[in-house]
């Protein structure tokens, strides 16, 4: 690749003459998963799209509080974090399994709290610079907001929302 330096008045600008394939795009490509199906569609495209562009993939999981987390004992709230934990583990597996089958190397993140405040977080951290979440396919959202409409509002990043 041959570059050319023109020196005018704003100073030296390189110039590429040649595309290169990889540099146009996103560096750090974030997605959040928690298990449902657009959140794996959104990794399945996140995935893709990282790969195409050779940035890094970051993939966060967010174990939200629940309910029974709050109004029950202990024996109930350990059993629900007991089953965050499986479901993380599970989707660390299949995120590696992934990642070998494309040969992208990926960043596995498990985190507790709001789901988007920790996205929110985890992305400005770690310098995102794209955000892919999946639609809520909850009926909550409509009161309180969706991850998804949050974070596009947010305005920090460009967000992509996978159906």
């Amino acid at each position: 690749m041959s570059t050319e330096t023109n020196s005018g008045q704003y100073g030296p600008v390189e110039r590429r003459s040649e595309f290169e394939r990889g540099t146009d795009g996103p560096r750090v490509v974030l997605v959040g998963v928690d298990g449902t199906r657009t959140s794996l569609r959104a990794a399945a495209y996140a995935a893709g799209l990282a790969r195409r562009q050779r940035s890094r993939l970051v993939v966060v999981y967010v174990a939200a509080p629940s309910a029974l987390n709050i109004l029950g004992d202990g024996l109930i709230a350990g059993a629900v974090r007991g089953c965050q934990d499986e479901l993380a583990d599970e989707l660390r597996r299949e995120c590696r399994r992934g990642a070998e089958e494309l040969a992208l190397p990926i960043t596995f993140l498990t985190r507790r709290g709001d789901p988007y405040g920790e996205l929110r977080a985890a992305a400005d951290e770690l310098r995102a610079d794209l955000v892919v979440v999946g639609s809520s396919e909850g009926t909550g959202h409509r009161l309180i907001g969706s991850i998804a409409n949050r974070l596009v509002r947010c305005g920090r990043w460009p967000v992509i929302v996978v159906p």
